[in-house]
């Protein structure tokens, strides 16, 4: 019996590393990836006998507040419990978690899939099992060429949140966009810096294959990917241990046999699964109520007052983005990927929306465009502005207000894309206003039609092969003449009206 046809079903468990100052259950230094090997430490963070932990304050209301942002409800009883397993990173074997009270249940997240290709869902609604806090274990440090292992405890007690979804996912193009989704959140609401790259976002992937056949659901058995440590690792990982899936099952192969969970790690390098050993369950972990800690208790004011101190989310920002400035959907997402970012463009759009009021003729077509340039320049031409300068943008000496200014120069006409180039590079070294750079420096478009004609007969005069490829039928040989003519104006004449003037006087 052969099964062509197949539906994803994938779930993810993410850890995302708290930004507290001090460790989950001890005052150590939080900052132990920067510091030397095993000097954020002490008895707590080595597991010492007889040590009590004592509560990060901080991350549990971090943990309600990522909670409460993924729209899980926060339970009135929660507490913490013992995860029993042996490793060398943890010296106790055991590890403090929370089971079956964790801080947040029964949330979702919804995302949007940004160039999602035929056959693929562009939206999708992704339930949240759980979120619950747990505290790191240590990192095991592979010397190059030594015949040995070191542990260093600096990781040792870091607070984590772990996330798990539903198998909702039908995709890895929706795994990987959950989780840029889930990192642009945390970044938002200031409780990580969530960056897969220096492992303070973690996931682990669970894939299982739903064929359909003569009307009965029948399912591979599930693999768990572990190692996944980008979002591109997330992506291919999912599609070749999907692949692999089904190659097996269709051969009648080892995967038909066996009924249990497996884990599998990802080599990126080789770009392969490999087997690495039967998954537990959670009675093997044999948790019990963690006896050196009490258990939590929420009031439902305290949950309101959590809920209300939320920013506005970045799902929801970039829609009011698009609706509020019609921008593109990619526009919007680059905005919301920094709250610095956000509040620059919307200060700069509201000096613009003074200029806009004060026109005569403005209509919302007009509007839009407006907002779509300060976008694009935005976008496109200030940060190379600012890495001439090794500038950040926090640290830009170009305020909003004056950044709209030149937007509405530009849309105004009084300064085309190249002299306005020019003044944002001396804006951002000397943080003057647009206007009064484009005057000191006699950068102001020329729309005196006069001026511009006398331009074009000169340089009609000085091209003919130019003007004869044009009559002839080239007509690409207009955009030469129209570069001579901003030549000969240096560059202070409305290209438009150059173009408009030559295709008449040649016509």
């Amino acid at each position: 019996m052969r099964y062509p046809l197949f539906t994803y079903v994938i779930g993810l468990e993410i850890h995302i590393q708290l930004k507290t100052r001090s460790k989950m259950f001890c005052r150590c230094s939080n900052d132990g990836e920067n510091q030397p090997l095993n000097t954020t430490i002490c008895p707590i963070c080595l597991g010492h006998p007889g040590t009590l932990p004592v509560m990060n304050k901080q991350a549990i209301k971090w943990g309600m507040r990522t909670a409460l942002a993924l729209h899980c409800s926060i339970p009135p009883h929660s507490k913490f419990d013992r995860k029993n397993y042996f490793y060398p990173d943890l010296p106790k074997g055991y590890q403090i978690s929370q089971y079956d009270q964790p801080i947040g249940k029964s949330g979702y997240l919804d995302i949007q899939m940004y160039g999602a290709t035929e056959g693929q869902r562009p939206e999708a609604h992704i339930r949240i099992n759980r979120l619950h806090l747990e505290e790191d274990a240590a990192k095991l440090v592979h010397s190059p060429g030594a015949n040995a292992s070191l542990v260093d405890f600096n990781r040792s007690s870091t607070p984590l949140m772990e996330i798990v979804t539903e198998p909702d996912i039908t995709s890895p193009l929706e795994a990987k966009t959950f989780l840029q989704e889930l990192r642009l959140l945390a970044r938002s609401l200031n409780v990580s810096s969530a960056d897969m790259e220096k492992g303070h976002l973690r996931c682990d992937a669970n894939v299982s294959l739903k064929f359909e056949h003569a009307g009965v659901a029948v399912w591979t058995p599930i693999s768990e990917i572990k190692n996944l440590n980008s979002f591109k690792a997330v992506e291919k990982a999912l599609t070749y241990e999907a692949q692999r899936l089904y190659d097996e099952w269709v051969a009648g192969g080892e995967v038909t046999r066996r009924a249990h969970k497996i884990t599998v790690g990802w080599d990126d390098t080789k770009e392969c699964t490999m087997l690495q050993r039967s998954k537990e369950e959670a009675h093997d972990y044999r948790y019990f109520p963690e006896p050196d800690l009490p258990p939590l208790h929420f009031s439902e004011e305290e949950v309101e007052i959590v809920k209300k101190s939320l920013p506005e989310l970045p799902i929801a920002k970039r829609k009011r983005l698009i609706d509020q400035y019609g921008i593109t959907h990619a526009d919007a997402t680059l905005l919301v990927e920094s709250e610095g970012y956000a509040s620059f463009f919307e200060k700069s759009a509201s000096e613009l929306d003074e200029w806009l009021c004060s026109l005569e003729a403005c209509d919302d077509a007009f509007k839009t465009k407006t907002y779509k340039l300060l976008a694009n320049w935005f976008i496109n031409k200030l940060p190379p502005a600012l890495n001439a300068y090794s500038i950040a943008l926090e640290e830009c000496k170009v305020t909003p207000e004056n950044f709209g200014e030149l937007i509405a120069l530009i849309q105004d006409q009084k300064i085309n894309s190249s002299a306005a180039q020019v003044v944002l590079e001396e804006m951002v070294e000397t943080g003057a206003e647009p206007k009064h750079i484009m005057q000191e420096k006699n950068l102001e478009q020329v729309s005196d039609t006069s001026s511009i004609e006398s331009a074009c007969d000169t340089v009609l005069a000085a091209n003919a092969d130019a003007v004869s490829n044009y009559k002839a039928g080239k007509t690409t040989a207009i955009m030469f003449l129209v570069g001579q003519v901003m030549k000969e104006m240096k560059g202070k004449a409305q290209p438009e009206m150059v173009k408009t003037i030559l295709e008449k006087k040649l016509s």
